[in-house]
C-alpha cells in the first residue's frame, strides 16, 4: 500500500469519526509530511478543512433551528 493510500485511509477514518480535534490534529500533520506530494497534501487537507467546514455550518443550524423551537412570538417558552 502507498503512503498516498495509506494517508487517505487516515482522512476517511478521521472523517468517520467526526472529531473536529482529529482532523485538525490530521491537517498539522499532513502539513509536515515530505512523502507526499504538494498536489496529493493539499487534496487530503482539503477533504478535512470541507468536513470541518461542514461541521461547522451543521451545528450552526442546529442551534438556530433549537433555538426557534424554544421560542414562540419573541419569548422563550
Amino acid at each position: 500500500m502507498s503512503h498516498l493510500d495509506e494517508v487517505s485511509q487516515r482522512v476517511d477514518a478521521a472523517i468517520a469519526t467526526g472529531s473536529i480535534t482529529s482532523m485538525n490534529e490530521l491537517l498539522v500533520e499532513l502539513s509536515d509530511d515530505a512523502e507526499l506530494s504538494r498536489e496529493d497534501r493539499f487534496t487530503q487537507q482539503q477533504r478535512l478543512r470541507t468536513t470541518i467546514a461542514h461541521h461547522g455550518r451543521h451545528n450552526k443550524e442546529a442551534e438556530e433551528a433549537r433555538l426557534e423551537s424554544l421560542t414562540r412570538g419573541g419569548s422563550i417558552i
